[in-house]
């Protein structure tokens, strides 16, 4: 497809609409709901995921649909931060190392660092996360759900703690 990607109709709606062009009505809308963490994500990525998942919650903007595509994001997120710490480690020059010619090149792991942030940037928009999508959205719909979803039968929200545990080691 040629063109600029379509947004969702919820994020258009949370932006109030700019173009004023007709929301699609007939766009699918599952339950906003937080899926389980996969297991195979790094300490930072499943780090990451227990932030921003809160967010995207609170927002109306996450579904079970998500869950892969926020795993990658999350995914992304722990290797940018696996790379920036290698590079620190490796001091003043820690973004240059020298090529088995002894010629200066750039650093493997600065590569890794530049790619999963561009692949962070990517996930980032598809989720509305954005520092521009982010200046556009005027959002009541944190008000309108529950913090987090309730375990129990009263109806009462968990504490953020016990949900996130239960969602994360399911």
């Amino acid at each position: 497809m040629v063109g600029r990607r379509m947004k969702p109709s919820q994020l258009k709606a949370l932006e109030g609409n700019p173009g004023g062009r007709p929301l699609n009505e007939a766009e699918p809308a599952p339950e906003v709901e937080i899926p389980d963490c996969p297991g195979h994500l790094s300490p930072e990525a499943m780090a990451e995921w227990a932030r921003i998942v809160r967010e995207l919650y609170n927002l109306g903007l996450i579904s079970q649909l998500d869950r892969a595509m926020l795993a990658a994001y999350c995914q992304a997120y722990g290797r940018w931060v696996e790379a920036e710490q290698k590079i620190t480690e490796a001091g003043a020059m820690g973004a240059i190392v020298n090529s088995p010619n002894g010629y200066p090149m750039m650093s493997p792991w600065l590569i890794i660092a530049n790619k999963a942030l561009d692949q962070m940037h990517k996930f980032a928009v598809e989720f509305g996360l954005s520092p521009s999508a982010r200046s556009r959205v005027a959002s009541k719909v944190g008000d309108q759900l529950p913090l987090f979803p309730a375990s129990g039968s009263t109806g009462a929200p968990d504490t953020f703690e016990d949900f996130l545990r239960r969602a994360t080691l399911q």
